[in-house]
Formats: structure tokens, C-alpha cells, sequence
């Protein structure tokens, strides 16, 4: 398995001022990180360049909104959910990175006060096939994410996203399990687990406060031993989010400080998953 650590914590954008970190990052021990892909009019190629010079792999994250639902009832917001996941493909493409993982499949943060219903899930099976379809053109595989009921509708629990994922049936797309939000969503951690072993291609090391993985409350020894029974040997990222970013901390709802520095949480994120595997 291979380690990464998503760099929320610090930015919501590749800046220069991110390098320094980048730097630490890889003298840690990470194997890579996963970028944000909100500003889609970066120069992602020379940000590959730079990633390669310090030797850190890449997976990449993004979300979709209101205004470019996937599954709205307007086929023309639909179209824009798709194009915008089509150009995230192109800069992870660019950027190097290997998979695109979050909650693209509907707008973040969006309620319609009901569970979904079967036209939702048709069109977000319809937009996501065709996300999938250029995913396969440019060697980027789809880690469709499942949220928690207080972020999301849609998707909330594993075995419907990987259930989601066989809809779709297409080979770049599959999906990713969140520690954060499987405590919130499952009874059982092995069993959710085996539900979506055939789709999983990603996973996300988050504690229950978004905080120092290992400093709270997850069912942690559980986790490890339910991932070595699957034989899952993909990527481990450390999830974690602060106060850095004013929107991020809004969207995901931090509404105070959980921790002492965003790189101490790093290294011993990094410490606890590697004890844990050992």
C-alpha cells in the first residue's frame, strides 16, 4: 500500500508557497499527496514537473455543485457537471496524477429534503458512465466517494457507491471508502468493507474530529484488520481539515482548531498508519 496525505489542510489551489511543505511531505516518508482541483486553469503540466523533482506520486480530488449537478432534473446542468469532471480528468492527466477520488457524482452540500430518487439515479449513473468513458482516454481512474447524510443525499453509504460503480460498469470507474464517514453511516466496518471490495480503489485515513489520525475516536484496529481481510493494496490518504481555508472549514463544517500544527499532524498521521499496518 502505498501512503499519501490530501493537501486540504493546507490549500485549496497549487501555489509556489506549497513547495517547502511539498518538501517535508516527501522527507516524512509519504509515497505522495492528493491535490485539489478546484482551479482548473492552472499550468498542471509544469506542477507535474515539480511533483516528479521531489519523487511524490499524485491521486487528485473535486466536487461538484449546485450549479453543475450531475444529477439535476436540468439536462443542461447535468452537461455542465460532465464537462467540468471531463477538464478535472484532463488536469489530473496533466498534473500526473493517477486516480480522481470525491463526491462528483452530485452537488456537495445540496439537499432536495427526500432520498434520491430513481431519475437521480439514472442521471447520475448516465453522467458518470460518460465521466468514466474519458477517464479510460486518459489513464485516470474514478474513485466515486460516498458522504455522511449531513453532506450529501445521493450516496451516503459504501455499498451504494460500489453498487453505483457496477451501474456505471465501466473499468476506470470504481470507488472510495472514508473512515470519517463510515463512522457515521455503518454498523459494521468489516462488513461494509467486503460490500464494495470489488469496486474499492481508494481510501481515505480520516478521524472522527478531522483531526491527528489515531488521536480519537474510530474504530481503528478494526479498520486495519477488516482492510488486510479484503487484500486491498491501494492508497492510504490522510484526510484531515483545519481552519486554513475559510470555504473548506465552512463546507465541512470545523468550526474550531483540532489540532497543534498541520505538519506534526502529518508525521504522526504517517507514524500511526505505518504502526498500524505493521
Amino acid at each position: 500500500m502505498k501512503i499519501g496525505m490530501n493537501l486540504l489542510l493546507w490549500t485549496g489551489e497549487l501555489n509556489d508557497g506549497l513547495i517547502p511543505i511539498l518538501k517535508k511531505i516527501k522527507e516524512m516518508g509519504f509515497d505522495g499527496v492528493e491535490l485539489p482541483l478546484f482551479n482548473l486553469d492552472l499550468d498542471y503540466a509544469k506542477w507535474g514537473k515539480i511533483l516528479d523533482d521531489l519523487g511524490l506520486q499524485r491521486t487528485a480530488v473535486t466536487v461538484r455543485n449546485v450549479e453543475d449537478n450531475p444529477i439535476s432534473p436540468d439536462a443542461a446542468v447535468r452537461a455542465k457537471g460532465v464537462a467540468l469532471n471531463k477538464k478535472t480528468l484532463d488536469c489530473c492527466a496533466a498534473v500526473g496524477a493517477q486516480s480522481l477520488i470525491g463526491p462528483y457524482h452530485s452537488a456537495l452540500g445540496h439537499f432536495s429534503g427526500t432520498g434520491r430518487t430513481a431519475d437521480e439515479w439514472k442521471w447520475g449513473v448516465d453522467s458518470m458512465r460518460q465521466v468514466a468513458e474519458h477517464a479510460g482516454k486518459v489513464g485516470v481512474t474514478l474513485g466515486v466517494e460516498p458522504l455522511n447524510r449531513f453532506e450529501c443525499y445521493f450516496l451516503n453509504s459504501h455499498a451504494d457507491a460500489a453498487e453505483f460503480a457496477r451501474a456505471v460498469n465501466h473499468p476506470n470507474c470504481g470507488m472510495m471508502y472514508d473512515t470519517f464517514h463510515s463512522n457515521i453511516e455503518e454498523k459494521c466496518i468489516a462488513s461494509a468493507l467486503q460490500a464494495c471490495k470489488d469496486k474499492l480503489v481508494h481510501i481515505h485515513i480520516s478521524e472522527n474530529d478531522r483531526s491527528t489520525p489515531g488521536a480519537g475516536d474510530i474504530r481503528w484496529p478494526e479498520t486495519f484488520k477488516a482492510i488486510k481481510e479484503i487484500g486491498y493494496d491501494g492508497w492510504l490518504v490522510i484526510e484531515a481539515f483545519g481552519l486554513a481555508l475559510p470555504e473548506l472549514a465552512a463546507a465541512t463544517r470545523i468550526w474550531r482548531r483540532m489540532f497543534d500544527d498541520e505538519l506534526k499532524l502529518a508525521e504522526e498521521g504517517l507514524a500511526f498508519i505505518k504502526k498500524s499496518l505493521a
